[in-house]
């Protein structure tokens, strides 16, 4: 239902898409940083506790997500 009351708001398909990803990106930094935290804990993982190759891949991946969310807030504010 909202989809299709969107199409009545006049604002391009394309230009709707590219703005849900942006809030995608954004609303995925502290979802994989909550995720990092759960995985690394083994009281709550139990035997299926993340390795420590994987924690640190992942808290790098949470990083590069942070870092693009920043650049994409400066880039936004410096034009």
């Amino acid at each position: 239902m909202i989809g299709f009351g969107l199409g009545f708001t006049g604002i391009g398909a394309i230009h709707m898409l590219v703005w849900s990803a942006v809030l995608n990106g954004i609303v995925a930094v502290p979802i994989m940083a909550m995720m990092m935290v759960i995985v690394a804990n083994s009281r709550l993982m139990g035997r299926f506790k993340a390795r420590p190759a994987l924690i640190a891949t992942g808290w790098i991946g949470t990083a590069l997500m942070a870092l693009a969310v920043v650049a994409l807030f400066w880039s936004f504010l410096a034009s």
